[in-house]
């Protein structure tokens, strides 16, 4: 689903891309969007954090938990997305950024979310 989705949105700029299963590609490069590149894992900790959290606002955990997961794949979109053509532009680059930048730049925005989700808890009732 995110290569069909993330190939819909290249295809509004390039409509010579494909996606095939797991596969975005091309008539000059492709790339497969493998486990651990789905923005899985950062969804996983970014929900553990939110259900860790010591708070009683039960809706506004599954809220959090909804827009965070959200904004977490969205961000990965925008990762494949400029990955793919990164890569159709400099191998080492794509590799660089595949490898160091986008995973550092995942792991802030759970970071961020989850940050922007703390501030925005309802205060703490007087009789708790």
């Amino acid at each position: 689903m995110i290569a069909a989705t993330s190939a819909l949105l290249i295809q509004l700029f390039d409509n010579q891309v494909l996606a095939n299963g797991v596969i975005i590609q091309n008539a000059n490069f492709g790339v497969a969007i493998r486990p651990g590149c789905n923005g899985v894992e950062a969804a996983i900790i970014f929900t553990a954090a939110i259900f860790a959290y010591p708070t009683h606002a039960w809706r506004h955990k599954l809220l959090g938990f909804v827009i965070g997961v959200f904004t977490i794949q969205a961000l990965n979109l925008i990762r494949i997305i400029s990955l793919f053509y990164l890569g159709q532009w400099n191998q080492t680059a794509f590799d660089w950024a595949h490898h160091y930048i986008w995973e550092v730049l995942i792991m802030l925005d759970v970071l961020m979310v989850f940050l922007i989700w703390i501030r925005t808890l309802p205060p703490k009732p007087a009789n708790a």
